[in-house]
């Protein structure tokens, strides 16, 4: 599976912070793994707003306490739909000079690494990340702390992994 993208395929978001003589070589989200916690919590809040809804919500000020217990069951899944939202513009780029991480839905953050500053490069995966196909890149440059130093939840880690050495290696 080749995962190249042409510089068309990478949305507005992410060409901006592109350089004229930059190419796009992969462009792609953070694996969908990422919204695990937030969709176990919007589910445990759900299950535990519907079992207080039955015990706590039958006393004289019933009404007023479902209420309570409903709209804070809201709040919490208004903050799961931000959290889909900030994870649908988060993107991480490969390029042929440098490896970028754009992040956030109002507070734009980019972290970027030449690719010739990269020393060492390694990717993990654990035992969940195997099973959903994601993995940790874990990159370390000439006796600097950086920007982009691990970036979690990437999809297809060895094909990224092949992709980017290739062009660190490049002769």
């Amino acid at each position: 599976m080749k995962l190249v993208a042409s510089s068309n395929a990478a949305p507005a978001s992410v060409n901006r912070y592109l350089l004229p003589h930059e190419q796009d070589v992969v462009t792609i989200r953070r694996h969908p793994a990422v919204l695990i916690v937030p969709v176990a919590v919007v589910l445990a809040a759900l299950v535990l707003a519907g079992i207080l809804s039955q015990t706590i919500g039958s006393g004289a000020n019933g009404g007023v306490v479902l209420a309570v217990i409903w709209w804070l069951w809201l709040l919490v899944l208004v903050w799961f739909v931000w959290r889909v939202a900030e994870w649908s513009v988060d993107y991480f780029v490969i390029t042929s000079a440098r490896l970028l991480l754009t992040t956030g839905l109002i507070t734009r953050q980019v972290n970027m690494m030449p690719l010739g500053k990269v020393t060492d490069m390694r990717f993990e995966r654990t035992l969940l990340g195997r099973f959903l196909g994601y993995g940790t890149f874990v990159m370390e440059s000439a006796g600097q702390d950086q920007a982009l130093s691990k970036i979690d939840f990437i999809p297809y880690p060895e094909q990224l992994y092949l992709e980017v050495v290739g062009l660190i290696f490049k002769e």
